[in-house]
């Protein structure tokens, strides 16, 4: 079992910036690759960055490539996203989730674990 809590969210205006952290508890956090996803009202979750278990791989959305970073802390037990140069169209609930696996996926169908989301919201 893994527990984990996002913190970080918040109002920002277009073009700011805001670092999403993942704090990890219960089982070893670099036993799990961690991905990020993003839900608007009335959408669906969607897949925004992952990591592999080590740190050494990631992968992003394209929307978000070049504007966010996504990293991890395995001694900290503690995923990280960057967001730089925020849109209006970034606006949504942001949650981490965590697999057991050493390739992370982009579906969120595949993870294990999930926190409970922080909010982001760009505004105009």
């Amino acid at each position: 079992q893994v527990q984990l809590v996002e913190s970080g969210g918040g109002l920002v205006q277009v073009g700011g910036s805001l670092r999403l952290s993942c704090a990890a508890s219960g089982r070893t956090f670099s036993s799990y690759a961690m991905g990020w996803f993003r839900q608007a009202p009335g959408k669906e979750r969607d897949f925004v960055a992952s990591i592999s278990k080590s740190g050494g791989n990631s992968y992003y959305a394209d929307s978000v490539k070049g504007r966010f970073t996504i990293s991890r802390d395995n001694a900290k037990n503690t995923g990280y996203l960057q967001m730089n140069s925020l849109k209006p169209e970034d606006t949504a609930v942001y949650y981490c989730a965590a697999e057991r696996t050493a390739v992370p996926h982009r579906n969120p169908a595949a993870y294990d674990y999930w926190g409970q989301g922080t909010q982001v919201t760009v505004s105009s």
